[in-house]
């Protein structure tokens, strides 16, 4: 089936604010692609000069993506994904690697800010077998994503829940711990989380953090490993459990140096 997006709404594109600098486009723009502002490659660029390993962090980020998906798909033989936050489309974005290995697959992104909305419905498409769609929810309204994503995805059937980088934007711990757990119970026995955060282990990049968060952004929150690994309470890690992503099943013959942003993927018993 090919995918069956919505016309963005026109309300939805003038929200757009290129004033204050954004997350999803500065990371767009430490990827090397070109869907942002000069407000955020300025706040990119301070960003990088308190803290320089955060572009390498950002591609690591995007090759972790890759390998998840790919064993997710491939090892674990799950066809659907529900990918929460996924911000900008770049390169080998979660439809094109799961439907790569699994044209068949059906993949959901939500997402709620109104660029990313717009870039979506250009750039999502979709293999014929499979399903690409895209919604327009608040990671705080978990009850609603799920039950507009159960038009499109099967949850009497295993589904992939992703959460890549995006629980920081939720500052109160509590709440972010509980919208994950929200999320993992709707997903039936043989599911399983992809996640990961950066964390808060380098000075360096604790100073760049507040320093983007004074800009009047969206603060991004910064946690330990201790606080991230609590979101995966009550799932089974896979080997080698939640790591430095680039240490999570590298690529043959690579020598990965670990970096700050935690993950793993854990399957729902």
């Amino acid at each position: 089936m090919a995918d069956s997006r919505s016309t963005p709404d026109q309300d939805a594109l003038s929200r757009i604010d290129t004033t204050v600098p954004h997350s999803a486009r500065i990371w767009n723009y430490w990827m090397g692609g070109k869907d942002n502002y000069e407000v955020d490659r300025i706040a990119g660029d301070a960003y990088r000069e308190h803290a320089p390993a955060i572009e390498t962090m950002a591609r690591a980020s995007r090759r972790y993506l890759i390998r998840a998906v790919t064993y997710v798909a491939g090892e674990l033989g799950i066809r659907q994904f529900l990918d929460i936050g996924t911000g900008l489309p770049t390169y080998d974005n979660t439809h094109q690697v799961a439907q790569r290995i699994a044209p068949e697959s059906r993949v959901v992104y939500v997402d709620n800010d109104p660029l990313v909305l717009r870039h979506a419905q250009a750039l999502l498409t979709s293999t014929r077998e499979g399903v690409t769609e895209y919604l327009d929810a608040d990671l705080r309204d978990p009850e609603r994503i799920i039950e507009r994503a159960g038009r499109i995805l099967d949850f009497d059937r295993p589904v992939a829940l992703m959460l890549m980088g995006i629980l920081g934007h939720v500052q109160d711990y509590e709440e972010a711990k509980s919208i994950a757990r929200r999320l993992q119970a709707a997903l039936p026995a043989g599911s399983c989380f992809v996640h990961y955060d950066s964390t808060d282990t380098d000075q360096a990049l604790k100073e760049a953090q507040q320093g983007y968060d004074d800009t009047g952004a969206v603060p991004y929150v910064l946690r330990g490993p201790e606080q991230l690994a609590a979101f995966y309470e009550g799932l089974e890690p896979v080997e080698p459990g939640i790591v430095s992503c680039p240490l999570w099943r590298p690529e043959p013959g690579t020598v990965p140096e670990p970096t700050d942003i935690h993950g793993g993927v854990a399957r729902k018993p």
